[in-house]
């Protein structure tokens, strides 16, 4: 067969098949023989031609027979490599092998991974247009998490892998997430990206099982230039779901490529994560993301003021009214915008200038729902703050004096300041026991009394907290 045939065939094989799975399969394959009515090609690995002659065989022998060509059957081979070189061999129909080639073969700059980006036969969830980098907000409680995230989706040699982001609900770690897929498909097409949740990793690996494809599986997430997992947290426990994520996340690492993966705490917080996992995972950056301070929350509001009002441009928001939600709404940003959108809507409805006392009718159930609550994760930040010492220790393991006195002083604000009973206030700081809890009150009450920088300490906590 002429290569102009198969130059023919291509073209109708791109119609057929779509265009991602064209770029994806078809593009790689380098036709070398039509003999006895068996065409053959070439193809980097043997999952490849696997896959095609599964999925597009029937498509490539009926355009083939379409173009003139008497062919029966397909053949796909992967070209032998030279013996001590980084070069495949002449291209050679008869030089079959279970294994891939070595070096570059038809455009590939490793065996098995096409030049392309994220494609719809990837195993990736969609990605949000909302979430790029030019929407986030930047305030003193991410900054390190945002220079991070930038960073790594600016490409370049891998410097943080993984690098890994947690925080608690609302504070952009999927955002950012979003935003660093965007930003690397945006900076370079032909890179293979795939993101996900923890909990579709394991739908996917569960799928493959009862389907018997694991090679499949393996395969796909095995060949990606980026991956990234989000909420890892939910794989714990999941004893073979673990199995195969860490065996991926190695693959993925002897090859250099980056990882990103996000949960809702540290690593060595995650309870029943594999050690292994923990430990590969603290190897890269792990950078935390804040809870919100007050600036932070206002400039989030200026941004959604100015992208709403490009939908509704005739509404007006009286002086005062961000300044108060900021201040009042103190929870997450889901629920800082949701409060602002409804603000907006309403006003839209009924017409006239949001007003203070227009937000505080609208808002009843929100702002009662918000009340200054302090959370246990915001006493344990302020007191890591206030005492100089990493969060992840205040929470974690270590007994030093100096890690176990702030400890138990943010126990005691925790009892004083929240609703949250020992049992769940011991959970929150490394899965401790109640009877930790209570002794920690106990002991700082006795302190407060005889040690006077305790007691200044405590006061000073308490007023920043209730503040």
């Amino acid at each position: 067969m002429a290569d102009n045939m198969w130059g023919q065939v291509r073209e109708k094989l791109e119609h057929s098949v779509g265009q991602n799975n064209y770029r994806n399969w078809i593009e790689p394959l380098e036709f070398a023989d039509l003999d006895g009515g068996v065409a053959t090609f070439l193809v980097p690995t043997t999952f490849m031609g696997n896959w095609v002659e599964r999925n597009f065989g029937d498509q490539i022998l009926r355009h083939l027979s379409g173009a003139g060509a008497t062919v029966s059957r397909l053949e796909f081979v992967v070209p032998k490599a030279r013996a001590g070189t980084g070069h495949t061999a002449s291209a050679d129909p008869s030089a079959k092998g279970d294994g891939a080639a070595n070096g570059a073969v038809n455009g590939y700059d490793r065996p098995g991974t096409p030049r392309t980006g994220t494609t719809d036969d990837l195993p990736g969830a969609p990605l949000d247009k909302r979430f790029t980098f030019d929407k986030f907000v930047v305030g003193k409680p991410n900054e390190l998490a945002h220079a991070a995230a930038r960073r790594v989706a600016e490409g370049g040699p891998v410097t943080f892998n993984p690098l890994f982001l947690y925080g608690g609900v609302g504070l952009g770690k999927t955002h950012l997430m979003h935003a660093i897929a965007w930003e690397i498909q945006d900076r370079n097409p032909d890179l293979r990206v795939v993101y996900l949740s923890a909990e579709q990793f394991m739908y996917r690996f569960v799928q493959a099982l009862r389907d018997k494809a694991m090679m499949d599986f393996k395969h796909l997430f095995r060949s990606v230039d980026v991956l990234m997992v989000d909420d890892v947290q939910f794989i714990a426990g999941k004893d073979s779901t673990q199995e195969e994520f860490f065996h991926t996340f190695n693959a993925l690492v002897d090859q250099n490529k980056q990882i990103i993966i996000s949960a809702d705490r540290a690593p060595g917080e995650i309870k029943d994560l594999e050690e292994r996992i923990k430990s590969r995972l603290q190897c890269g950056l792990v950078v935390d993301l804040h809870p919100t301070d007050y600036e932070l929350r206002l400039g989030v509001l200026q941004s959604k003021v100015a992208a709403y009002k490009l939908t509704y441009p005739d509404l007006t928001i009286a002086d005062g009214v961000l300044e108060f939600l900021a201040h009042r709404i103190s929870t997450n940003v889901r629920v800082l915008e949701g409060a602002l959108m409804r603000l907006f809507a309403f006003a839209s409805l009924v017409g006239g200038e949001i007003t203070l006392e227009r937000a505080q009718e609208c808002l009843t159930d929100v702002l009662r729902a918000s009340d200054r609550k302090v959370t246990v994760e915001e006493i344990q930040r302020k007191v890591a703050e206030h005492y100089g010492i990493r969060l992840s220790d205040l929470i974690g393991p270590k007994r030093l004096r100096n890690i176990a006195r702030p400890r138990q002083v943010a126990m005691k604000l925790s009892k004083d300041l929240t609703t949250r009973s020992y049992p769940d206030i011991g959970r929150r700081f490394g899965g401790r026991d109640h009877s930790t809890v209570m002794h920690a009150v106990k002991r700082v009450e006795e302190l407060v009394a005889s040690d006077q920088q305790i007691a200044e300490d405590m006061d000073l906590l308490r007023k920043a907290l209730e503040h």
